[in-house]
């Protein structure tokens, strides 16, 4: 089984951002990346499901500039076989159809039984792109993903739902999956691992190259949430200040 694995470098959960002069985009220098958390799960998955098969490939996807290659061999490192960069640089696109496009290209030309991706991104979050995928490439698509299992020709897959009920489905290969966090245990990369993923493959392609559709969305500012701390002093009698308190804890604080 040939399976596609999405990945994304995102900025690491403790970096502190800042924007641009011009408010467009994030500064990132000095900003520490790694891959993004749902996608490491969505990785782990494919590795398993070829290793319980016995035989399959795993190949890696990732869209962004050159500073991806970490997180590349990060992949390759802990045991998908070759990966594809799609080389992209600032101003960087946000629309999830554009980069869903871009993203099919590449896969339909590879042909995998799956496609695996991270349910959303833990920078943007908008959660489209493995279903507008599934879409564009004619696959049953599933999002919400907790649990799989490949039967011949279909893959029987969990899916979390609202106040915690499940949901197992049956669907037809090919397929697109966006996994949920949790559903295993990532590996680290092994040593062996570290050295045989400098001799793997890396195909690079242009996003500009591959770009067929005008964006249809993008950020027109981006701006840092500042925290402020106010006091307020409640004045008045006993009785008064009691009185306020409790409306404070009722409607504002909301403590029943």
């Amino acid at each position: 089984m040939k399976i596609c694995v999405l990945v994304k470098q995102i900025p690491g959960s403790e970096a502190t951002f800042n924007v641009t002069p011009d408010g467009r985009w994030i500064q990132e220098s000095g900003l520490p990346f790694e891959m993004n958390e749902s996608d490491i799960y969505a990785l782990e998955e494919a590795l398993q499901i070829r290793e319980k098969m016995g035989e399959g490939e795993v190949f890696v996807v990732t869209l962004g500039p050159d500073r991806c290659q970490k997180t590349i061999r990060e992949a390759l490192a802990k045991g998908a076989d070759r990966a594809i960069h799609i080389k992209e640089e600032a101003p960087f696109c946000t629309d999830p159809l554009t980069i869903a496009s871009v993203f099919t290209q590449v896969i339909r030309e590879e042909n995998p039984e799956l496609v695996l991706s991270g349910l959303q991104s833990d920078d943007l979050g908008f959660g489209q792109t493995g279903v507008l995928i599934g879409e564009m490439l004619g696959m049953t698509t599933a999002t919400l993903v907790v649990a799989t299992e490949i039967q011949d020709e279909d893959i029987r897959v969990k899916r979390e739902l609202e106040a915690g009920w499940f949901q197992w489905q049956t669907m037809k290969l090919p397929a697109s999956l966006a996994i949920q966090s949790g559903l295993n245990t990532p590996r680290y990369p092994s040593l062996r691992g570290i050295m045989t993923a400098r001799k793997k493959e890396i195909k690079d392609v242009s996003f500009n190259d591959l770009r067929n559709v005008d964006f249809l969305q993008s950020f027109k500012k981006l701006s840092i949430q500042h925290a402020e701390k106010h006091t307020e002093m409640i004045e008045g009698s006993v009785d008064e200040i009691v009185s306020k308190l409790v409306n404070v804890f009722k409607n504002e604080i909301r403590i029943n």
